[in-house]
């Protein structure tokens, strides 16, 4: 491998670093979540690089952090590629007018995953909320076996 050629990892190899299985990893190609197609023909082993083991990384902590369901998960990985190629289309050269809409876009966008992200925290507000409480009688019950 030269000094320039980017490292890469087979599919068993993302799976352990990753902490998932490699049919995790198919799947989430099947989903576009991840790309996997063009760097290989039907059959061949699959090749990753570091840049799709950071989004699969992602991913995973999005899925687990947000207890995001495979559809809003596709919905905010679609969403952050749209952002990427708003700062793309940022850094052009656009005019004050495009640059307003890139904004609004990009205003639109972020409000869209605050609102999961905010939806996902009320539920997890309201899991605690009856956990708690759920402490409270078994407090309750320890104190009237004491009596």
């Amino acid at each position: 491998m030269s000094a320039t050629a980017e490292r890469t990892f087979r599919i068993g190899e993302v799976a352990e670093q990753v902490g998932v299985t490699t049919r995790t990893i198919r799947y989430y190609e099947e989903l576009g979540l991840l790309a996997g197609g063009p760097r290989r023909s039907k059959g061949a082993h699959r090749y990753y690089t570091e840049a799709d083991v950071s989004r699969l990384r992602e991913l995973i902590r999005l899925r687990d952090l947000l207890g995001l369901s495979l559809e809003e998960l596709v919905a905010l990985a679609e969403a952050e590629e749209a952002r990427a190629a708003l700062r793309d289309q940022w850094h052009g050269e656009p005019t004050d007018e495009e640059r307003v809409g890139i904004l609004e876009r990009a205003d639109e966008i972020a409000r869209q995953q605050l609102e999961l992200v905010n939806t996902r925290r009320a539920k997890l507000d309201e899991f605690a909320a009856e956990l708690e409480q759920k402490l409270v009688l078994l407090d309750e019950r320890r104190r009237e076996l004491d009596r």
